[in-house]
């Protein structure tokens, strides 16, 4: 295989790397990264490599690491590694494991790109930018989330995105280019994404081979429109007001606007408190929306995941972020804790609502904690492991009525989500096993 069987590759860089300056790579070890590590070089670019341990699987992760290291070596490629502490991370920001991890890992590949002034570029191929528009479109989004990814994103560059997987696999293939499997990749119930990409995109596949293909490139047809929503709606916040956890934006001149730049403004605010737009979805969008629409002098208040609010009254649309979730606290016997909105007691005997578990084992500690979304419970009855934020849609508990429920931890042991129920592996055996968690809203 010649390096034109990348032809839209080989036109991205061109399109969007300097030769003269130093390129980047972000290289997990898995077949995309490797492929783009060593298709750059082909290219003629001074490349060099950076590697992100986000230290979530242990030796796997290890031998991930070691085997670029090793390869960088081998072939005389400058191999930049670092690592974060992605559950502490998510702990304290609140963000799942997902978020977290990529906070992590982007702020290493840009503190390293800096240093080195060099272009960042990244393995993001059309088969993950059709799983993207497929994952927001599931999830509920605007056009911006229908656009999926772009081959230029700000200082990220992403020379794949226009080629398939099967390109890439056939190029890997001709070269002989090494690679190490992420074994969690093969697994449909790991994360959202990989259910898409084993079990949904194979089916679409079948009522048409390049479906991937389709759904990318209609994607890229949306930037246009959509570089000029964005462009109404920057233009509409020159006129906020910022001040500690809150923005304010007239309401009339709001209300004036188109119902998509009017969404565009809702998210590009929440990107300004760092809320973030993964859990606001287009109910949450829709309902706000509606309100602004209302005459009247009358107040009114909309809760949005994350702690925040929007509230229209006195000629203002203003979006407010609340202080952060109650930290991580023990649990003592017969001692009340107050904890965010309710009040947590440890009981040896079930009285009122609450949780029931097992005793904690010797040198095992029981706290209240925030719940991380992407942890996994198994509950009674169910058929294997399911992630936090799953079990809530299935339950329709709502984003702010999840982000205030209390986690019980046995150690740093997920053992039950108030609402949601005990993991099998934490149910008591016995009467003189037993525990209960006396939960009061207050």
């Amino acid at each position: 295989m010649k390096r034109t069987d990348l032809p839209r590759a080989e036109a991205l860089c061109a399109q969007y790397l300097n030769k003269a300056q130093r390129v980047l790579a972000a290289v997990s070890g898995g077949a995309d990264s490797m492929c783009l590590l060593y298709f750059l070089r082909e290219q003629g670019y001074d490349v060099s490599c950076a590697h992100f341990n986000h230290r979530l699987r242990g030796e796997e992760a290890v031998r991930d690491e070691e085997f670029v290291r090793a390869w960088c070596e081998e072939e005389r490629i400058p191999f930049c590694s670092g690592s974060g502490d992605v559950r502490a991370h998510a702990h304290k920001t609140g963000k799942t494991v997902e978020e977290a991890a990529r906070d992590l890992r982007y702020a290493f590949l840009r503190e390293t790109a800096k240093k080195l002034n060099a272009q960042l570029t990244l393995a993001h191929h059309a088969d993950d930018n059709a799983e993207t528009v497929l994952l927001n479109l599931v999830r509920g989004t605007d056009l911006h989330g229908l656009c999926g990814m772009r081959p230029k994103q700000g200082d990220l560059v992403r020379p794949f995105l226009e080629q398939t997987r099967a390109e890439l696999a056939a190029y890997a293939h001709s070269h002989n280019i090494p690679h190490v499997e992420d074994r969690t990749n093969a697994d449909p119930n790991a994360a959202a994404r990989n259910f898409l990409r084993l079990e949904i995109l194979p089916r679409l596949q079948t009522l048409n081979p390049r479906a991937g293909e389709h759904i990318a490139a209609t994607a890229r047809s949306l930037v246009s429109l959509d570089d000029s929503i964005e462009r109404q709606a920057e233009a509409l916040l020159t006129a906020a007001e910022q001040n500690d956890g809150s923005i304010a934006l007239p309401l009339a001149s709001f209300r004036a606007s188109g119902s998509a730049v009017q969404a565009r403004v809702l998210l590009r605010m929440a990107d300004a408190l760092g809320i973030g737009r993964k859990d606001i979805g287009r109910d949450q969008l829709s309902t706000v929306l509606a309100l602004a629409q209302k005459g009247g002098t009358a107040a009114r208040q909309i809760s949005l995941p994350r702690g925040a609010t929007v509230r229209m009254a006195d000629g203002f649309l203003t979006m407010h972020l609340s202080p952060a979730a109650p930290e991580k606290a023990a649990l003592t016997e017969g001692v009340p804790l107050h904890w965010g909105n309710f009040e947590l007691t440890l009981l040896r005997r079930a009285d009122g609502e609450g949780i029931s578990l097992r005793a904690p084992n010797a040198g095992e500690s029981l706290f209240a904690a925030p719940c991380d979304l992407s942890a996994r419970l198994t509950l009674e009855g169910a058929n294997g492991a399911r992630s936090v934020k799953r079990l809530c849609v299935d339950k329709k508990i709502t984003p702010p009525e999840r982000d205030a429920l209390p986690a019980i931890y046995a150690g740093d042991r997920l053992a039950a989500v108030w609402r949601l129920g005990t993991d099998v592996s934490f149910l008591p055996q016995s009467e003189e096993d037993a525990r209960f968690v006396r939960i009061v809203p207050l």
